[in-house]
């Protein structure tokens, strides 16, 4: 365990370390710390080490210059100078939630990222301005169609956030039916994966996370349901964004380290106030999550609205946060390699 200040100031100081500009520090971190403090450390701080290679690669631009162009009121593109994906996912949705401000509705399309981690990042931004927000990107091909036996799509988030009494209601989703740096996590830990969520190089389910090759689309047997997810998050993000598509992108944790991998993404804000009034709008969410959370469970079932399970987990680690063995392993690598204090672990 490690103390959450603790480890925010140890992940800014190594990214300031390997040359980043406080722009891309404030993003990277505040993306990270958003999935170790929830309990996505899947995108949590475990991405570090690895966000710090592509860096000192070339891959990701240390020190992007972003550039906005819009030929319509409530749209906007933006060209991320291949930044660090946290950098343009919530610069973008800045400028989503500033269109939907005066238009209702803001939407930004992303060229030219990079992998942005936990998508409920950029779509919780929106629902601290007051917004619903929308965020998406595609990513390098691991995940195979329904019956299918190659690498098609990738793990292809979809996340959505909405202001309600208290914390957001916050879904967050891979349309892969676990995703991949989950892979890498289990295989840290040493522990299988869940049944039916990963295969082989023949497409052939395993639990073995040292084995798995491919990962399997949501929905089990209706997993036609999560490959067509996927192509929602694979045309937003990437086909109105002329980014490459997913099997086309160079691999993240490929040798190539230096060469751009050309990500799009997808952001949305809009306004509910331009829809129906505020008070009607917060009664209805009131009121929905009141009766979401009193239904009827299944015997030793629990009933959570989304971002429940989240929401709890950063309660439970306000005072701690757990970090798997390979990531301790790399943090104690990038404090020698740029001379930086050792985290102390609780």
């Amino acid at each position: 365990m490690v103390a959450p200040d603790a480890l925010e100031r140890f992940v800014r100081a190594a990214l300031e370390a390997a040359g980043a500009d406080a722009a891309t520090t404030n993003a990277a971190s505040r993306a990270m710390m958003h999935g170790s403090r929830l309990g996505v450390d899947s995108h949590g701080v475990r991405l570090l080490e690895h966000y710090i290679s592509v860096m000192e690669g070339g891959r990701v631009n240390k020190a992007p210059k972003l550039r906005f162009s819009s030929g319509f009121g409530a749209v906007a593109a933006l060209d991320a100078d291949h930044a660090h994906g946290a950098l343009a996912a919530y610069a973008g949705m800045d400028k989503a939630v500033e269109l939907a401000r005066t238009a209702g509705i803001g939407a930004v399309s992303i060229r030219n990222s990079s992998h942005f981690g936990p998508a409920g990042a950029y779509a919780l931004a929106a629902a601290e301005a007051g917004m619903i927000g929308f965020a998406t990107c595609n990513s390098d091909a691991f995940v195979r169609l329904h019956d299918g036996a190659f690498r098609f799509h990738g793990t292809n988030p979809l996340a959505f956030a909405v202001p309600a009494e208290g914390n957001p209601w916050l879904f967050d989703m891979a349309t892969s039916a676990i995703p991949f740096n989950r892979v890498q996590l289990y295989r840290s830990l040493g522990v299988e994966v869940p049944a039916g969520t990963g295969s082989d190089d023949a497409g052939i389910d395993t639990l073995d996370a040292h084995a798995v090759e491919m990962l399997a689309p949501l929905g089990a047997a209706f997993g036609f349901k999560g490959a067509g997810l996927a192509g929602v998050a694979e045309i937003f993000s990437a086909v109105l964004s002329g980014m490459r598509l997913s099997f086309d992108i160079l691999p993240m944790n490929g040798e190539d380290r230096s060469t751009p991998r050309e990500l799009g993404a997808f952001v949305l804000a809009l306004r509910p106030d331009a829809f129906v009034d505020r008070a009607t709008f917060e009664d209805g969410m009131r009121r929905y999550l009141a009766a979401l959370r009193a239904s009827t469970p299944r015997e030793d079932g629990m009933v959570m609205a989304p971002g429940d399970r989240e929401w709890a987990v950063a309660a439970e680690r306000v005072d701690g946060i757990p970090l798997d063995p390979v990531t301790v392993e790399g943090f104690g690598r990038l404090a020698e390699h740029y001379g930086l204090p050792s985290l102390d672990v609780l």
